[in-house]
């Protein structure tokens, strides 16, 4: 079983490298395909150093900054797995739990896994109206697409490769998040949570995401799920 790694990458040189080596230290067959979109701090030189290295098996440049969700859809593209996943670059979320997030898809029963902050994983207490937030997304986003979801906004998702690389995606930004959910829903996939940890940071650790992109979920998941 192959595992492609599709690991979004902008301006996280302090975390990349160590990431890789998570990754490497899993026991499976792994695919790491960084995509870095159009990095400033020095990124790009360690991403082209692990790819000489070997310890990535490649390296996307973006010609500018599109965002994640045009990140990850390029980084799927190239990918080759039986099973991807998306793993971001900035330490929030751990690899070891991995094996709780395959085992459904492995044996079968699943074509999608995601991974649920909220169902008893050790986190990191950070923002309560960011926690709001989430809630009131996902709240939404199943009520359009049905499922009963507690957070689609995780960023685990394990997805049968075949078909991860057959879904129309066209988000940029952080609406990939709620496309990919509302897409998966529409093909009827068999998709099953589970807890996972999370080490989140706070902004002046590095976390990117704002409100802002709060505001523009909303709007992506009414677009996914009636308009396209």
């Amino acid at each position: 079983m192959l595992v492609s790694v599709l690991m979004p990458v902008y301006n996280e040189v302090d975390t990349i490298a160590e990431i890789v080596e998570r990754v490497r230290a899993t026991p499976y067959s792994t695919e790491i395909v960084c995509v870095d979109d159009c990095s400033t701090d020095g990124t790009r030189d360690i991403l082209a150093r692990l790819l000489g290295e070997g310890k990535i098996q490649q390296a996307i440049y973006q010609e500018r900054n599109r965002g994640k969700g045009a990140a990850v859809r390029a980084a799927i593209a190239a990918s080759h797995g039986d099973i991807v996943i998306v793993q971001d670059a900035d330490l929030e979320y751990d690899p070891s739990d991995w094996p709780a997030l395959f085992e459904p898809l492995v044996q079968g029963r699943a074509d999608a896994v995601f991974g649920s902050r909220f169902l008893g994983g050790t986190h990191r207490v950070l923002y309560y109206w960011h926690a709001v937030g989430n809630g009131l997304l996902t709240i939404l986003s199943n009520m359009f697409s049905n499922l009963n979801l507690t957070d689609m906004e995780c960023c685990y998702k394990a997805v049968r490769g075949d078909l991860a690389r057959s879904l129309p995606l066209r988000s940029e930004r952080f609406g990939f998040e709620p496309e990919i959910t509302a897409r998966l829903s529409r093909a009827n996939a068999r998709i099953f949570e589970v807890p996972v940890s999370y080490s989140g940071r706070t902004y002046l650790e590095g976390k990117k995401i704002t409100w802002r992109d709060g505001a523009a979920a909303l709007m992506h998941i009414l677009r996914y799920n009636l308009l396209s």
